[in-house]
């Protein structure tokens, strides 16, 4: 696919213009804090001499989900990342305000991604919605927003999207985690205003709010490889006749989910943990009190895997503890799946790779 942008030859971010064939960082002015101070949004664009898809690349949308901003980090540092046709716009910092108070919010206490597409006369947070809207998602054909649990939350490596879309669908199957999520649209998310310019879009969420995770950032540094090897805008990855054969991973598709909630206020003790199988009523946790009596235990409502939790082992009764996504094929090699992606990722305590 040859976007707008490839066919003009022209791509200007922040009144900078990238000629093809460049690399450049730029720092898109977005908003003034009362305090006089500029806040900027870093941007770092990679084209290619010859035509192709345009993609964006986007991390800490909410300003305390920090997976993305090392997986950006080791993109940007990957020597492999040779981009031979089209263009890939990487920005590793959408909320930087958020960011710099570890806070997912703006400062207005608004939701980022619920305050899109925003507008130039709207609030803080619907100004900088504008600015990225505008300047980066508008001229890009796909992108990839990576997000984590929120506070206290983990979430399983999973691309949630419009799987009913097939170009989308096909995405998400090359991005090549085992658990992708049919995800509805919600008002007012990148997603949903990402749609609406035309840009198909996938959503990685992965981890846990504040903390890096290993697992997660390797599956998403190779997730986005895959995609733009998909697309044609790498070349495959040559392997070494060295290299030990891996299996390649399945992938299953969720198209409904749910959160099982506290029936009790209380103390918890966890007994599934993310990635397992549950059946229908098998006991996910136990609340107590600080003396050791038990109030209540937590069920799952259906058969399926779980891909979300909360992690801190306190509740208020209705507070949402257990993530769980319902598949119509058979959970055993899901899990299967879901261990083998542990292998292949994560195959001794190394440091973070950078290919």
């Amino acid at each position: 696919m040859t976007s707008s942008t490839e066919k003009n030859n022209v791509l200007t971010i922040g009144g900078h213009t990238i000629k093809p064939g460049t690399t450049q960082q730029i720092d898109l002015p977005v908003v003034r804090l009362y305090t006089d101070t500029d806040i900027s949004m870093p941007v770092h664009v990679i084209r290619a001499k010859k035509s192709g898809p345009t993609v964006f690349v986007s991390a800490a949308v909410h300003g305390d989900e920090l997976n993305g901003i090392e997986i950006v980090r080791r993109l940007i540092k990957q020597k492999s990342l040779r981009i031979t046709h089209g263009t890939l716009i990487l920005v590793p910092m959408v909320n930087v305000y958020g960011v710099l108070n570890q806070t997912r919010y703006m400062p207005d206490r608004r939701d980022l991604n619920r305050c899109f597409p925003g507008s130039p006369k709207g609030s803080l947070a619907g100004i900088v919605a504008h600015h990225f809207l505008s300047e980066i998602v508008d001229h890009c054909d796909y992108g990839i927003d990576l997000h984590t649990g929120a506070l206290h939350r983990s979430n399983l490596p999973q691309i949630r999207a419009n799987l009913k879309d097939t170009e989308t669908l096909e995405l998400a199957k090359a991005f090549g985690v085992p658990v992708l999520l049919n995800a509805n649209l919600r008002d007012g998310s990148l997603r949903q205003a990402a749609v609406e310019s035309d840009t198909r879009i996938l959503l990685y969420e992965a981890g846990q709010a504040l903390r890096f995770d290993e697992l997660s950032i390797r599956a998403g540094v190779r997730g986005i490889n895959n995609v733009l090897i998909h697309l044609g805008m790498m070349s495959p990855r040559k392997k070494s006749t060295k290299e030990p054969k891996k299996n390649a991973l399945k992938l299953f598709i969720a198209n409904t989910s749910s959160w099982v909630r506290a029936t009790q206020s209380g103390i918890v003790t966890n007994l599934k943990q993310l990635g397992d199988q549950v059946a229908k009523d098998d006991v996910l946790a136990v609340i107590g009190s600080p003396l050791g009596d038990v109030f209540g235990e937590v069920r799952a409502h259906k058969q399926g895997i779980i891909i979300g939790k909360q992690n801190i082992p306190l509740v208020q009764q209705g507070d949402a503890m257990f993530h769980i996504a319902y598949f119509t094929e058979e959970d055993d090699e899901i899990v299967e799946n879901i261990d083998l992606m542990q292998d292949i990722l994560l195959p001794t305590e190394s440091t973070p790779e950078v290919n």
